[in-house]
């Protein structure tokens, strides 16, 4: 998995942070507050209020989650290479041909520069120095 910018590590503590703020202020809510209400506000389609009190099952949810761990995401890895993918600047056609072109070219020379540099100058060397021992 790719190291986090520092940016994103503190955004992460950041809102690690805020969550366990909202589990204290939750936790620091009294029951009997609950127990004396009334009846509860209207609330939108899909909002919630956040004057409403908290049932018992909410507060059950809520602290099991608090006391679970969170799970490791089973292909996590490969959405990570997914993004990273993404994030590749890829050569253009005619970029990936060029250099091509110049690996090849520099190793024929180096290729051509070798054999010539064995057979001109090593081999010559070696079998003069063969001659003088023997």
């Amino acid at each position: 998995m790719a190291k986090k910018s520092k940016t994103q590590k503190a955004k992460a503590s950041a809102a690690r942070q805020q969550r366990k703020a909202e589990r204290e202020m939750e936790e620091q809510m009294p029951q009997a507050q609950a127990a004396t209400a009334s009846e509860p506000e209207k609330k939108g389609l899909f909002k919630k209020s956040a004057d409403a009190p908290a049932s018992s099952n909410d507060t059950a949810k809520a602290a099991k989650k608090a006391d679970d761990k969170p799970k490791k995401k089973r292909f996590q890895f490969f959405r990570d290479v997914k993004a990273e993918m993404k994030r590749v600047t890829w050569p253009t056609r005619t970029d990936v041909l060029r250099w091509s072109g110049v690996v090849v070219v520099a190793l024929l020379f180096f290729g051509v520069f070798v054999a010539l540099l064995d057979n001109a100058i090593i081999t010559p060397l070696l079998v003069l120095i063969s001659g003088i021992g023997a």
